[in-house]
Protein backbone atom coordinates (compact mmCIF):
# COMPACT_ATOMS: atom_id res chain seq x y z
CA UNK A 1 0.00 0.00 0.00
CA UNK A 2 1.12 3.53 -0.76
CA UNK A 3 0.59 6.10 1.99
CA UNK A 4 1.06 9.84 1.56
CA UNK A 5 0.81 12.06 4.60
CA UNK A 6 0.45 15.69 3.56
CA UNK A 7 0.22 19.16 4.99
CA UNK A 8 0.01 22.61 3.42
CA UNK A 9 1.15 26.03 4.52
CA UNK A 10 -0.66 29.11 3.26
CA UNK A 11 -0.49 32.88 3.16
CA UNK A 12 -3.22 35.41 2.37
CA UNK A 13 -4.12 35.46 -1.32
CA UNK A 14 -3.56 39.18 -1.61
CA UNK A 15 -4.28 39.21 -5.34
CA UNK A 16 -7.63 37.54 -4.68
CA UNK A 17 -8.28 39.85 -1.76
CA UNK A 18 -7.82 42.89 -3.96
CA UNK A 19 -10.33 41.50 -6.45
CA UNK A 20 -12.92 40.40 -3.89
CA UNK A 21 -12.76 43.45 -1.63
CA UNK A 22 -11.71 46.17 -4.08
CA UNK A 23 -8.37 46.81 -2.39
CA UNK A 24 -6.43 47.92 -5.46
CA UNK A 25 -3.47 50.16 -4.78
CA UNK A 26 -2.53 48.68 -1.41
CA UNK A 27 0.75 46.91 -0.75
CA UNK A 28 0.69 43.17 -0.06
CA UNK A 29 1.15 43.77 3.66
CA UNK A 30 -1.63 46.36 3.81
CA UNK A 31 -3.92 44.19 1.68
CA UNK A 32 -3.44 41.24 4.01
CA UNK A 33 -4.08 43.44 7.04
CA UNK A 34 -7.29 44.73 5.48
CA UNK A 35 -8.36 41.15 4.72
CA UNK A 36 -7.78 40.15 8.35
CA UNK A 37 -9.74 43.15 9.61
CA UNK A 38 -12.65 42.47 7.27
CA UNK A 39 -12.72 38.85 8.39
CA UNK A 40 -12.64 39.92 12.03
CA UNK A 41 -15.58 42.25 11.47
CA UNK A 42 -17.56 39.46 9.82
CA UNK A 43 -16.78 36.50 12.09
CA UNK A 44 -15.05 37.81 15.22
CA UNK A 45 -11.85 36.00 14.23
CA UNK A 46 -9.13 36.79 11.73
CA UNK A 47 -8.64 33.33 10.20
CA UNK A 48 -9.31 33.89 6.51
CA UNK A 49 -11.95 32.01 4.55
CA UNK A 50 -10.60 28.96 2.73
CA UNK A 51 -10.84 30.48 -0.75
CA UNK A 52 -8.62 33.42 0.25
CA UNK A 53 -5.59 31.34 1.19
CA UNK A 54 -2.68 30.81 -1.20
CA UNK A 55 -0.54 27.69 -0.86
CA UNK A 56 3.20 28.27 -0.50
CA UNK A 57 4.27 24.79 0.68
CA UNK A 58 3.03 21.21 0.42
CA UNK A 59 5.07 18.71 2.39
CA UNK A 60 4.66 14.94 2.39
CA UNK A 61 5.81 11.74 4.00
CA UNK A 62 5.54 9.03 1.35
CA UNK A 63 5.66 5.35 2.28
CA UNK A 64 5.75 2.82 -0.55
CA UNK A 65 7.24 -0.68 -0.59
CA UNK A 66 10.48 -0.49 1.38
CA UNK A 67 10.86 3.24 0.85
CA UNK A 68 10.10 6.17 3.11
CA UNK A 69 10.68 9.74 2.01
CA UNK A 70 10.09 13.15 3.61
CA UNK A 71 10.17 16.25 1.42
CA UNK A 72 8.40 19.35 0.21
CA UNK A 73 7.01 19.36 -3.31
CA UNK A 74 8.77 21.49 -5.89
CA UNK A 75 11.49 23.91 -4.87
CA UNK A 76 11.83 27.46 -3.57
CA UNK A 77 11.01 28.85 -7.02
CA UNK A 78 7.89 26.72 -7.58
CA UNK A 79 4.66 28.65 -7.85
CA UNK A 80 1.35 27.51 -6.40
CA UNK A 81 0.19 25.91 -9.62
CA UNK A 82 3.32 23.78 -9.83
CA UNK A 83 2.93 22.63 -6.21
CA UNK A 84 -0.65 21.58 -6.85
CA UNK A 85 0.24 19.88 -10.12
CA UNK A 86 2.87 17.80 -8.36
CA UNK A 87 0.42 16.89 -5.60
CA UNK A 88 -2.22 15.67 -8.04
CA UNK A 89 0.38 13.93 -10.22
CA UNK A 90 1.33 11.84 -7.19
CA UNK A 91 -2.30 10.83 -6.70
CA UNK A 92 -2.69 9.96 -10.36
CA UNK A 93 0.44 7.82 -10.37
CA UNK A 94 0.25 6.02 -7.03
CA UNK A 95 -3.37 6.33 -5.77
CA UNK A 96 -2.01 6.53 -2.22
CA UNK A 97 -3.99 6.59 0.98
CA UNK A 98 -3.92 10.27 1.89
CA UNK A 99 -3.39 11.01 5.58
CA UNK A 100 -3.79 14.39 7.20
CA UNK A 101 -4.56 16.24 10.39
CA UNK A 102 -7.64 18.39 9.70
CA UNK A 103 -7.15 17.87 5.99
CA UNK A 104 -10.88 17.52 5.48
CA UNK A 105 -11.56 20.74 7.34
CA UNK A 106 -8.80 22.90 5.90
CA UNK A 107 -6.10 21.51 3.59
CA UNK A 108 -8.30 19.82 1.01
CA UNK A 109 -10.92 22.60 0.74
CA UNK A 110 -8.09 25.08 0.17
CA UNK A 111 -6.59 22.74 -2.42
CA UNK A 112 -10.00 22.52 -4.12
CA UNK A 113 -10.36 26.28 -4.41
CA UNK A 114 -6.80 26.79 -5.59
CA UNK A 115 -7.09 24.00 -8.18
CA UNK A 116 -10.27 25.71 -9.38
CA UNK A 117 -8.40 29.01 -9.50
CA UNK A 118 -5.62 27.51 -11.65
CA UNK A 119 -7.81 25.18 -13.74
CA UNK A 120 -5.97 21.99 -12.78
CA UNK A 121 -7.63 18.71 -13.81
CA UNK A 122 -7.31 15.84 -11.31
CA UNK A 123 -9.69 13.09 -12.49
CA UNK A 124 -8.54 10.41 -10.07
CA UNK A 125 -8.87 12.69 -7.07
CA UNK A 126 -12.43 13.70 -7.99
CA UNK A 127 -13.58 10.23 -9.04
CA UNK A 128 -16.36 8.75 -6.88
CA UNK A 129 -16.89 5.64 -8.99
CA UNK A 130 -17.71 6.99 -12.44
CA UNK A 131 -14.33 5.92 -13.83
CA UNK A 132 -13.04 3.43 -11.26
CA UNK A 133 -15.82 1.22 -9.89
CA UNK A 134 -13.99 0.58 -6.61
CA UNK A 135 -13.99 4.31 -5.91
CA UNK A 136 -17.71 4.07 -5.17
CA UNK A 137 -16.78 2.42 -1.91
CA UNK A 138 -13.53 4.20 -1.11
CA UNK A 139 -12.64 7.59 -2.55
CA UNK A 140 -10.87 10.79 -1.55
CA UNK A 141 -14.02 12.88 -1.13
CA UNK A 142 -16.26 10.87 1.19
CA UNK A 143 -15.71 11.89 4.81
CA UNK A 144 -16.24 8.34 6.07
CA UNK A 145 -14.00 6.54 3.56
CA UNK A 146 -10.40 5.63 4.27
CA UNK A 147 -8.69 6.71 1.02
CA UNK A 148 -8.33 10.05 2.75
CA UNK A 149 -7.85 9.52 6.48
CA UNK A 150 -8.23 12.76 8.40
CA UNK A 151 -6.82 11.69 11.76
CA UNK A 152 -8.24 14.65 13.64
CA UNK A 153 -11.70 13.92 12.29
CA UNK A 154 -11.55 10.19 12.98
CA UNK A 155 -10.02 10.40 16.45
CA UNK A 156 -12.56 13.01 17.54
CA UNK A 157 -15.38 10.71 16.48
CA UNK A 158 -16.41 13.35 13.93
CA UNK A 159 -17.42 15.62 16.82
CA UNK A 160 -16.31 19.24 16.52
CA UNK A 161 -16.23 19.69 20.29
CA UNK A 162 -13.79 16.78 20.62
CA UNK A 163 -11.12 17.87 18.15
CA UNK A 164 -7.55 18.35 19.35
CA UNK A 165 -4.56 20.19 17.86
CA UNK A 166 -1.82 18.07 16.34
CA UNK A 167 0.84 19.69 18.49
CA UNK A 168 -0.83 18.60 21.74
CA UNK A 169 -1.61 15.08 20.55
CA UNK A 170 1.95 14.63 19.31
CA UNK A 171 3.31 15.92 22.62
CA UNK A 172 1.08 13.49 24.54
CA UNK A 173 2.69 10.68 22.58
CA UNK A 174 6.20 11.92 23.34
CA UNK A 175 6.75 13.24 19.82
CA UNK A 176 8.49 16.55 19.10
CA UNK A 177 5.32 18.46 18.16
CA UNK A 178 5.69 21.94 16.69
CA UNK A 179 9.26 22.91 15.96
CA UNK A 180 10.54 26.39 15.15
CA UNK A 181 7.32 27.92 13.89
CA UNK A 182 3.54 27.79 13.96
CA UNK A 183 0.88 28.39 11.34
CA UNK A 184 0.23 31.84 12.80
CA UNK A 185 3.81 32.87 12.00
CA UNK A 186 3.88 31.69 8.38
CA UNK A 187 2.79 35.01 6.85
CA UNK A 188 5.47 36.92 8.76
CA UNK A 189 8.08 34.36 7.75
CA UNK A 190 6.95 34.56 4.14
CA UNK A 191 7.17 38.35 4.08
CA UNK A 192 10.67 38.06 5.52
CA UNK A 193 11.67 35.78 2.64
CA UNK A 194 11.97 32.66 4.79
CA UNK A 195 10.17 30.20 2.52
CA UNK A 196 12.82 27.59 3.31
CA UNK A 197 11.93 27.81 7.01
CA UNK A 198 8.24 27.42 6.18
CA UNK A 199 8.96 24.27 4.16
CA UNK A 200 11.09 22.87 6.98
CA UNK A 201 8.32 23.53 9.50
CA UNK A 202 5.76 21.88 7.23
CA UNK A 203 7.96 18.79 6.96
CA UNK A 204 8.15 18.41 10.74
CA UNK A 205 4.35 18.66 10.86
CA UNK A 206 3.92 15.78 8.42
CA UNK A 207 6.44 13.75 10.41
CA UNK A 208 4.37 14.25 13.56
CA UNK A 209 1.25 13.31 11.62
CA UNK A 210 2.85 10.18 10.17
CA UNK A 211 3.98 8.98 13.57
CA UNK A 212 0.49 9.53 15.01
CA UNK A 213 -0.85 7.61 12.00
CA UNK A 214 1.44 4.65 12.76
CA UNK A 215 0.09 4.62 16.29
CA UNK A 216 -3.45 4.69 14.91
CA UNK A 217 -2.69 1.80 12.56
CA UNK A 218 -1.45 -0.15 15.59
CA UNK A 219 -4.73 0.58 17.38
CA UNK A 220 -6.68 -0.64 14.34
CA UNK A 221 -4.76 -3.90 14.24
CA UNK A 222 -3.21 -3.06 10.89
CA UNK A 223 0.21 -3.13 12.57
CA UNK A 224 1.26 -5.60 15.23
CA UNK A 225 3.71 -4.65 17.96
CA UNK A 226 6.69 -5.80 15.89
CA UNK A 227 5.44 -4.07 12.74
CA UNK A 228 4.79 -0.86 14.64
CA UNK A 229 8.30 -0.91 16.12
CA UNK A 230 9.78 -1.67 12.69
CA UNK A 231 7.99 1.29 11.10
CA UNK A 232 9.22 3.64 13.82
CA UNK A 233 12.74 2.31 13.29
CA UNK A 234 12.40 2.99 9.57
CA UNK A 235 11.52 6.61 10.33
CA UNK A 236 14.46 6.98 12.71
CA UNK A 237 16.86 5.52 10.15
CA UNK A 238 15.53 7.82 7.45
CA UNK A 239 16.00 10.87 9.66
CA UNK A 240 19.44 9.74 10.80
CA UNK A 241 20.55 9.48 7.17
CA UNK A 242 19.13 12.89 6.26
CA UNK A 243 21.41 15.84 5.60
CA UNK A 244 18.82 18.49 6.45
CA UNK A 245 19.36 19.97 9.94
CA UNK A 246 15.65 20.25 10.76
CA UNK A 247 15.16 16.52 10.19
CA UNK A 248 18.08 15.67 12.43
CA UNK A 249 16.71 18.09 15.05
CA UNK A 250 13.38 16.29 14.88
CA UNK A 251 15.12 12.97 15.50
CA UNK A 252 17.07 14.43 18.42
CA UNK A 253 13.81 15.69 19.97
CA UNK A 254 12.13 12.27 19.63
CA UNK A 255 12.95 10.05 22.65
CA UNK A 256 13.66 6.39 21.92
CA UNK A 257 10.85 5.23 24.24
CA UNK A 258 8.18 7.60 22.87
CA UNK A 259 4.79 5.94 22.22
CA UNK A 260 6.13 2.40 22.42
CA UNK A 261 3.58 -0.38 21.91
Amino acid sequence: MNVMVFDIETVPDVEGGRRVYGLEGLSDADTAQAMYQLRMAKTGGDFLAHHLHRIVAISVVFRSGDQLKVWSLGDLDSDERDLLRRFFDGLERYTPTLVSWNGGGFDLPVIHYRALRHGLPAPRYWDVGDDQREFRFNNYLNRFHWLHTDLMDVLSGYQARAVAPLDEVATLLGLPGKMGMSGAKVWDAYQAGNLAGIRDYCETDVLNTYLVYLRFEYLRGHLGAEGYAAEQTRVRETLAAAEEPHLREFLAAWPEDAASA
